[in-house]
């Protein structure tokens, strides 16, 4: 069955199983134990104010809107997948609708169509940390609407003493949960969701919009090209720690529309500890992730071999010839406050860089960190600056492959004499002007665009807008 059929499939079972547990709904969360950690759930209205008020229902929408420009820059030669050297300017928009369900004790189903729409600059090629999280590598630049999540969440309560309140936010109905749990996830998501999270730099609808910002950019997490995939999620949730363990689909080939349900052949093993913590009253996480992929993906040092005898001289490691090949990859993650309004964040990421790229973006290492402001200093306690520094890096192997020629899903300049690592600074302020609405102006600094020292170095400005309900 292929991933479209299923995920109409599902939708048709989602508002199913909604309708017949509409009458369960008011079951659904525990009462509060007298001796509750946190407070009480405030009081309910008698009479509901909307047609779905309290029905068990959970609904947000966002838009989020990017216009970037850059000026023309140093390019003495140019590659297939090159950045283009001339000005240019680019416009990319998503709208996402999240819609949740409560349904039996502790289980909620989401459904989340999306649209989006427009390119990225470049045509979304020729920086491995490209410039703008909301576009994809897809030539198509007309809005296409699909189904970019479905799947259900099981909490399994294990402390009948100690419970905390989970308000409504997308993908969250309100419920009551133990502090102490098992949270079972089941469907189509993106692996982010769950792993190598922080609150300072993650989110390109509403911080950092760096590819490398989203997350550790050497982490080539399973997903085809809009960034989901089908999996499930195991956590073990105490009061000051997480263990969550993932287990997913791979792409059939390199950042491909299409996932490989050979599952027994490939796919994405995740690991991450999460700690929480406080120093003086500020809080802190640290996350450890390991992850363990296997796909088509092709090593790099064969490809060059291939070429060199004549074996194949295509240096195709976009599509893959066999299943097996192996992709370990590790990743540190941490986030501290340092003042009521300002936080910083750190992120290390490496991967063996034998293989190629498979989902994400082609980094073998990486290490980025920033600081996040918000204006309560300046009398606008809902805006903030952020400030954040990147440098990503690849393997031997890998820059051998593009030295003698070969291209990536999105890098690769047709030669590589003169290698660098990509260094990349991102600087924006975000604008609340009313309720739903915030503006952020956007400016990026990239040097040695896709590890070529005889390119660039690249300004990038952008303006962007985020509505949510």
């Amino acid at each position: 069955m292929h991933s479209n059929q299923l995920s109409l499939l599902v939708a048709f079972i989602f508002f199913s199983i909604s309708s017949i547990a509409q009458a369960q709904s008011g079951a659904a969360q525990p009462p509060a134990p007298a001796n509750a950690s946190s407070s009480p759930a405030p009081a309910q209205p008698t009479q509901p104010d909307a047609l779905l008020h309290d029905s068990g229902w959970s609904y947000h929408l966002q838009f989020t809107g990017i216009l970037q420009w850059h000026p023309s820059f140093h390019a003495p030669y140019a590659g297939q997948n090159s950045m283009t050297s001339p000005q240019e300017r680019a416009y990319s928009v998503t709208t996402t609708a999240f819609l949740g369900r409560r349904l039996w004790h502790g289980a909620a189903l989401y459904f989340n169509p999306e649209m989006a729409g427009g390119k990225g600059v470049g045509s979304t090629l020729g920086i491995a940390g490209f410039p703008n999280g909301e576009t994809f590598r897809i030539g198509n630049p007309e809005p296409t609407v699909y189904v970019a999540r479905i799947f259900l969440r099981q909490h399994i309560n294990l402390d009948p003493n100690h419970f905390e309140n989970l308000t409504d936010d997308g993908n969250q109905v309100a419920e009551r949960v133990s502090t102490s749990r098992i949270t079972l996830t089941a469907g189509k998501f993106s692996v982010g969701d769950f792993f190598d999270n922080n609150s300072v730099s993650h989110d390109p609808r509403m911080d950092f919009m760096n590819w490398a910002l989203m997350s550790n950019g050497a982490y080539d997490y399973a997903a085809n090209t809009r960034g989901y995939t089908y999996g499930l999620v195991a956590e073990l949730v105490k009061p000051g720690w997480t263990l969550r363990l993932g287990t997913t689909l791979e792409p059939i080939e390199a950042n491909g529309p299409e996932l490989d349900w050979h599952y027994t052949h490939t796919n994405s093993e995740n690991l991450e500890f999460e700690k929480r913590y406080s120093i003086h009253s500020h809080k802190g996480t640290v996350r450890l992730l390991a992850y363990y992929n296997v796909n088509k993906g092709p090593r790099y040092r064969d490809a060059i071999n291939d070429k060199l005898n004549g074996t194949d001289t295509t240096l195709n490691v976009l599509t893959g010839k066999a299943y097996g090949n192996k992709k370990p990859g590790l990743g540190l993650n941490i986030e501290q406050e340092l003042t009521p309004s300002t936080s910083a964040f750190l992120r290390m990421g490496w991967n063996n860089g034998k293989n190629a790229t498979w989902a994400f973006t082609e980094i073998d290492n990486s290490i980025s960190g920033g600081i996040r402001i918000f204006g309560q200093g300046w009398k606008r306690p809902a805006d903030n600056i952020g400030i954040a520094l990147l440098t990503n890096g690849i393997s031997q192997d890998h820059r051998d492959f593009l030295a003698i020629g070969g291209y990536g899903f999105i890098i690769g300049d047709g030669k590589l004499p003169n290698y660098g690592r990509e260094n990349i600074a991102e600087v924006f302020y975000e604008l609340k002007l009313f309720t739903n609405l915030w503006m952020t102006f956007d400016y990026q600094f990239v040097d040695h665009p896709a590890y070529n020292k005889d390119r660039g170095p690249i300004h990038f400005l952008a303006g962007r807008v985020h509505i949510e309900f």
